[in-house]
């Protein structure tokens, strides 16, 4: 059961990656509060997604983080501090009082990259989206300029 939902969690955080980036043009012209909130409902969506990867793998007996954060408290305290790791990771915050054990920490460093190149994917996309409407309009004022 776990390695479903483990799973699930993977698909969910990957399609919502994938739909922000495959949105239609019309939709995000520019830069505005959408492109802000959308990118803040990933982030939020990969923090609590990579948060249940390392907790449902401590529940497997995996040992993923630090000793104590995920062992002894109560379930939702270890869920608590697992999406906390995660937040700190993938803002590349790091403040060390948590660290991930054998393979978390090949977790950890692919989320702090997803943490790092996000920002980067969503300007240059703002970008392209706006170069391609940029495009559109002028294509629109050509074709009004020839008497047909």
């Amino acid at each position: 059961m776990l390695y479903i939902v483990l799973l699930l969690t993977l698909v969910i955080m990957i399609k919502s990656v994938h739909d922000y980036f495959r949105k239609s043009e019309q939709a995000r012209n520019s830069f505005s509060a959408e492109h802000f909130y959308g990118l803040m409902l990933i982030y939020i969506t990969v923090t609590i997604g990579f948060g249940l990867i390392y907790f449902l793998l401590s529940q497997l007996g995996i040992p993923i983080l630090t000793e104590g954060y995920l062992q002894g408290n109560s379930q939702l305290e270890r869920l608590g501090h697992a999406i906390y790791f995660s937040g700190v990771t993938l803002l590349t915050v790091g403040y060390g009082d948590i660290t991930p054990l054998g393979i978390g920490k090949w977790i950890a460093l692919a989320e702090a990259l997803m943490g790092y190149i996000l920002p980067a994917a969503f300007v240059v996309h703002a970008f392209y989206l706006q170069s391609r409407q940029n495009e559109a309009g002028d294509e629109r004022k050509t074709y009004r300029n020839y008497d047909y």
